[in-house]
């Protein structure tokens, strides 16, 4: 009896698959941009990555955050710089309306005007908000609800990591 083995046949049949799972490691690497892809390229490494990854998602939406807490702060800035607009108005009238080359039909339509200037404020502190919270007054609906509720913005991983605001003032004619 007789037993023929091809030992150079063999050795190429080895060489072969091991260049072959060398290439797919090197094409998944490739392929993703990573260098450590599975805890077996590094346990280790696969770890600290995946924390710095994590990390790095975390700030991404820390800074998301941020954009929106500086949007809801200029919302809420243009809109009392607008009240203030309609203030400074009432002022000048109330000046204007009590010198005695005013008439008493023109006080009564300095009145008028004043009236429509200042349920102008009241729909403004009403309708500012910011993705569906009031900012000027605590809700659309009461004008003579307290402020706004104080708001926290997560800025970073931890619980520790936010910005607060105090609950403000009302910003409405029943506040002023």
């Amino acid at each position: 009896m007789r037993i023929n083995t091809n030992v150079a046949s063999l050795n190429s049949q080895e060489s072969a698959f091991n260049t072959q799972n060398n290439l797919r490691n090197s094409l998944e690497k490739l392929s993703s941009g990573l260098r450590i892809n599975k805890a077996s390229d590094d346990a280790s490494g696969l770890a600290i990555a995946d924390k710095l990854r994590t990390q790095a998602n975390s700030i991404g939406q820390s800074i998301s955050n941020g954009n929106s807490a500086v949007a809801l702060t200029q919302i809420a800035d243009k809109a009392m710089a607008e009240q203030s607009n309609i203030l400074d108005i009432v002022k000048t009238k109330l000046i204007q309306a009590s010198t005695d080359t005013t008439s008493n039909e023109g006080r009564d339509a300095i009145g008028k005007d004043i009236a429509k200037l200042l349920d102008q404020l009241n729909n403004i502190a009403m309708q500012t908000n910011y993705n569906g919270t009031t900012l000027l007054q605590q809700s659309a609906g009461d004008s003579a609800a307290a402020a706004a509720t104080a708001l926290t913005f997560q800025m970073g991983e931890t619980t520790n990591d936010t910005i607060a605001t105090t609950a403000g003032t009302r910003s409405n004619t029943t506040g002023l």
